[in-house]
């Protein structure tokens, strides 16, 4: 029985987790508090903390690293690539460490995975990363040439639940339409046409709802008059970097409210904090916003909406999307992530000769 070690770090946590075949055998998340994560200038800083809590937990739990078969690593923001597993090689790590463009923390998961796996002499994958690309052509376009519109998403766990929704529906994937929307640090809403994800907003800096780290769609004009310290925001001058991590770090609860974690915030809101319970009301209220938008790339045609990530543990935030969106489609609730079992399926699919692991 095959034995594979998976990773995933996220903006606000990393988990980890051992399986035996399809079998768990344990399933740990390590949280990482705001203030923590803010003592890094730069996501790439944080590799060895979130490689020590890694092989930590394997040591707390008892699992030496001559036990494993394979380790996979979330993947990070590379260039477009097709929905599949792929071998951890020189190329994909040096554009992980050195990101051209945006920095996120999956960019971890390969670098992570790849020394581990080095370790105990096994190979690392990655499985379905943040830049699974399968836009329609015309998903493409923005209101200017220079700037085209690309996916980077949670497509991993997007993939992972449109998968389940489609089987607890009866159907296979590619029978289906639904509109998926991943709750987490970052808030991705999807519409999936028949086994393909052809839109959705891009989570990590610039549309779609604010989520607890990140801003979502704001008004250019606004954000060209921050970061260039136009009037109102005179003194308000901000670096590319620092403009960047306010809207991609410090943006959404973080800003407005001080924290990431929404249980804070509820405990907040039950207590009496009407600031609080208006923030997160609008939160919510903008991922119901989205998911209509989204619905018209499938012209109504929608069998379900999906909602999956840590966030639709929140029975507060939950009922409020779904007061808003139930009107299109039945609604559907995978709360947590499937992306470590996935991932684990997607190493296992290669180690049992089913597919051949893609070179990147």
């Amino acid at each position: 029985m095959y034995h594979v070690l998976t990773i995933n770090p996220g903006s606000t946590s990393t988990k980890v987790a051992l399986y035996e075949g399809e079998r768990p055998l344990f399933v740990e998340t390590v949280h990482h508090s705001a203030e923590e994560i803010a003592a890094f200038p730069h996501i790439a800083d944080q590799y060895a903390f979130r490689r020590d809590a890694v092989l930590s937990l394997l040591d707390e739990k008892g699992f030496g690293l001559d036990s494993l078969d394979a380790v996979v690593g979330r993947g990070g923001i590379l260039r477009p690539i097709r929905s599949d597993t792929y071998l951890v090689n020189e190329k994909m790590l040096n554009e992980l460490r050195h990101p051209q463009e945006r920095e996120h923390a999956s960019n971890l998961g390969a670098i992570i995975a790849d020394e581990i796996a080095r370790r105990a002499g096994v190979p690392a994958f990655i499985v379905d990363p943040v830049c699974v690309d399968e836009f329609d052509e015309i998903a493409r376009i923005s209101g200017l040439p220079e700037i085209e519109r690309r996916s980077l998403s949670h497509a991993l766990n997007l993939k992972a639940a449109a998968r389940q929704a489609a089987r607890d529906l009866g159907k296979r994937y590619d029978e289906v339409n639904l509109l998926v929307v991943h709750l987490g640090g970052g808030i991705s809403v999807s519409p999936h046409r028949r086994g393909r994800m052809v839109d959705v907003n891009q989570a990590l800096d610039g549309t779609g709802p604010f989520a607890p780290e990140r801003a979502g769609g704001l008004p250019v004009g606004d954000v060209l008059r921050l970061a260039y310290s136009v009037p109102p925001h005179d003194e308000a001058h901000y670096t590319y970097e620092e403009m960047f991590k306010k809207i991609a770090g410090r943006g959404g609860l973080v800003a407005h409210l001080g924290t990431n974690d929404a249980c804070e915030v509820e405990r907040r809101i039950k207590e009496g904090d009407e600031h609080a319970k208006l923030i997160y009301e609008a939160m919510a209220y903008q991922i119901a916003k989205e998911i209509g938008l989204m619905a018209t790339v499938l012209k109504g045609d929608v069998d379900a909406i999906v909602l999956t990530g840590g966030l639709a543990r929140s029975d507060m935030l939950v009922d409020w999307i779904v007061q808003r969106v139930e009107w299109i489609a039945p609604v559907m609730i995978y709360p947590g992530e499937d992306e470590m079992l996935a991932m684990a399926q997607g190493a296992l699919r290669v180690l049992r000769d089913e597919e051949k692991a893609r070179d990147y």
